[in-house]
């Protein structure tokens, strides 16, 4: 049994390790309570409100491993609020880092974001591809990504980073970026009324549910060979925002059409991810995203 310490437990993706998690380990929660409430978690697994740019040593020494989910994941605000996207993403997670060298940690999980790519100029997208990215929020990722690498190689913290591409689950919050048009469609196709496209609807994106992001990070902590690496976390498998349209109109059995509109001003065209390099540690997705959107249907 491990002492495995979760921050922004209470989102989507932290909230799912903490189920899987929570039977078999000592899990504590750290979260600011920004996005979400306790409710969704197990009655019996702490719950600490704290912010991770704050004193989180007494924390981070009870660990013997972090999984550092804890973001400001709007695009958009980071467009807007540069400043405060740099304090959450960039010194929240240097700061979890320098506690966490004086600390007896085992495994640091880093979450960083396939926004740190930017445009594609290879498909599909393999760890080594070049990250330009688009957003302050994309840079501020890659900085603590960054962070993360140099811990490892300059004090031997054992790091290891999971850059995920577009994450879903019947818990995602539909204001996230990179799993709104799921939400969004769902949305609007279980009501009856027009799903909107912007584009053609050829653009495509690799979606991946977040029980299989879960099966990437038991890989993270348990395999050595993750120590010092990035992973891609993704299918593979590139789905066009047409196909996406189509399986959830046949999921919920409604006779519409999606409505498309101009397309948005330096919207990535494609998108998909090369996972070989998570293969070779034993990962490999199971869920198919027609089987991943019926659990929609099943809230």
């Amino acid at each position: 049994m491990q002492r495995v310490l979760i921050t922004g437990g209470l989102g989507q993706v932290g909230s799912y390790l903490v189920d899987h998690l929570h039977e078999d380990n000592e899990v504590t929660v750290l979260d600011n309570y920004s996005s979400t409430t306790r409710e969704m978690l197990p009655e019996d697994v702490p719950v600490i409100k704290a912010d991770i740019r704050e004193d989180v040593s007494e924390y981070v020494q009870d660990a013997d491993v972090i999984i550092h989910t804890a973001a400001q994941i709007s695009v958009v605000r980071s467009m807007n609020e540069p400043l405060f996207d740099a304090q959450n993403n960039i010194m929240g997670t240097l700061n979890l880092l320098e506690e966490a060298r004086h600390a007896d940690i085992e495994r640091f999980v880093y979450f960083s974001s396939a926004a740190t790519y930017g445009n594609p100029v290879e498909l599909p997208i393999p760890e080594t591809h070049t990250q330009e990215p688009l957003s302050p929020y994309g840079a501020s990722k890659l900085a603590g990504e960054k962070y993360c690498l140099m811990y490892n190689k300059a004090y031997g913290l054992p790091t290891t980073c999971i850059r995920p591409f577009n994450i879903y689950s019947p818990r995602q919050d539909p204001s996230n970026p990179y799993s709104g048009v799921i939400s969004k469609f769902m949305d609007k196709v279980s009501g009856g009324t027009v799903p909107i496209i912007f584009g053609d609807g050829e653009q495509t994106r690799d979606f991946i549910h977040v029980q299989d992001v879960v099966d990437l990070v038991d890989l993270m902590i348990s395999k050595k060979a993750a120590i010092g690496n990035v992973f891609n976390a993704a299918t593979g498998k590139a789905t066009t925002i047409n196909e996406l349209a189509e399986i959830i109109i046949e999921l919920f059995e409604k006779d519409v059409k999606p409505d498309h509109k101009e397309p948005i001003a330096g919207d990535i065209k494609h998108s998909v991810a090369d996972i070989s390099k998570a293969e070779k540690l034993g990962f490999a997705p199971k869920e198919s995203l027609r089987k991943g959107l019926e659990q929609f249907l099943e809230k």
